[in-house]
């Protein structure tokens, strides 16, 4: 089979996400398969090179993998007319100066999110590409979560009848770091950094919440710091400056609500760290990221109030596990595989950077919902 070779520079592949998720199961696996195969029967093969600013790490990851190409220099990657695409999975603060050099480079880009610190910085990026004419991209991997696609077969095939309304739950305690290591970085609690749960997730929301049940036009919000005072990868406290929770109520063009839940501070008890639960008119489901249940409006028990007696029904043994019915893949390495492909073809990729804009812009709102304590509405 006759191989196409696409080198992919990914910045910031030393950090968590950017190492386990796009590298080795994503870029990596994808080699492994032999590539993606194209329609004339040609098999794309990813090469990736590793960008970063610790020499010792990235040696030591290309090292670990076998691959030849690694740098501490950005100017060097995007001078080099040999690399196709460039993925950043950097902290937020520094994404969107190195996504603009990216783009006036020609290089393709695919990013994680959220794609900037403000909306306007996002939908700037998006117009620089749109006019580059470059194909270009935003990681939106739960809309390829297993959980998420038996719920979105669902919505599609009318399952729900009128969807009134969602409830996302999302979130887990991370450790403050005094005792057990906290399990994410601190950046993430430091505003000068980008740091936040609501510009962190409610991008993803955005995306994930419009794919399914269409155009958010208003958002009520709190955000809060539950906890103001943590302890960093050295050791040291720090002071909390950036929101660790936030609480939300969306509506929809549709006419739906969803009540929108986010913590980091948070005990779980709930079959999955993401859950959906979706209610209309003919049945109803919750959702996560492997898991979807349903209950069905001839299957709907009849609670009746008694605070005076146990209740006898078990409510959870009367719903019903969707099969998985197909095989699942990674989700990010799926959506790599879409991206790579419309890269090398010269085509539009359908999760562009107008979309991950969209959802920085709904963070913004969000923030100023919480801010002016009021509801926003969201422009169409």
């Amino acid at each position: 089979m006759a191989r196409k070779v696409i080198h992919v520079a990914v910045n910031g592949v030393t950090g968590r996400m950017g190492y386990r998720q796009h590298l080795v199961r994503s870029l990596l696996a994808i080699r492994e398969q032999g590539g993606i195969r194209l329609d004339d029967g040609t098999a794309l093969y990813p090469e990736p090179v590793l960008v970063g600013r610790s020499e010792e790490r990235l040696r030591a990851i290309a090292e670990r993998h076998g691959l030849a190409r690694w740098t501490t220099s950005l100017d060097e990657v995007l001078a080099d007319p040999d690399v196709g695409v460039y993925f950043d999975t950097q902290v937020t603060s520094a994404r969107e100066p190195a996504l603009a050099r990216a783009i006036e480079a020609g290089k393709h880009v695919y990013t994680e999110k959220p794609v900037a610190s403000s909306a306007a910085a996002a939908f700037g990026l998006a117009e620089a590409a749109k006019a580059a004419g470059i194909t270009h991209g935003v990681v939106q991997d739960k809309l390829f979560l297993p959980g998420v696609i038996k719920l979105r077969r669902l919505v599609r095939e009318g399952f729900f009848g009128r969807v009134l309304s969602v409830r996302l739950e999302f979130g887990y305690w991370v450790f403050e770091g005094d005792g057990i290591p906290a399990q994410r970085p601190s950046w993430n609690y430091r505003a000068a950094d980008g740091g936040g749960i609501v510009l962190d997730m409610f991008p993803h929301w955005h995306y994930l919440l419009e794919d399914l049940f269409g155009p958010v036009r208003a958002v009520y919000a709190r955000r809060a710091i539950h906890l103001p005072r943590r302890w960093d990868e050295s050791g040291e406290p720090y002071d909390v400056t950036a929101d660790d929770a936030a609480y939300a109520v969306l509506e929809f063009a549709s006419g739906a609500i969803a009540s929108v839940n986010s913590s980091w501070a948070v005990r779980v008890n709930r079959r999955e760290l993401l859950e959906l639960q979706v209610d209309g008119t003919h049945g109803s489901a919750v959702a996560g990221l492997r898991e979807c249940a349903i209950q069905h409006k001839v299957s709907t028990p009849m609670p009746v109030w008694n605070p005076d007696l146990p209740d006898p029904l078990d409510y959870t043994a009367m719903w019903t596990d969707v099969p998985d019915n197909v095989s699942f893949d990674n989700g990010f390495k799926t959506q790599w595989e879409l991206f790579l492909k419309d890269a090398a073809l010269g085509r539009p990729f359908p999760w562009d950077l107008s979309a991950g804009a969209r959802g920085v812009q709904l963070a913004e709102l969000a923030m100023r919902s919480s801010d002016e304590g009021r509801r926003v509405e969201v422009p169409a």
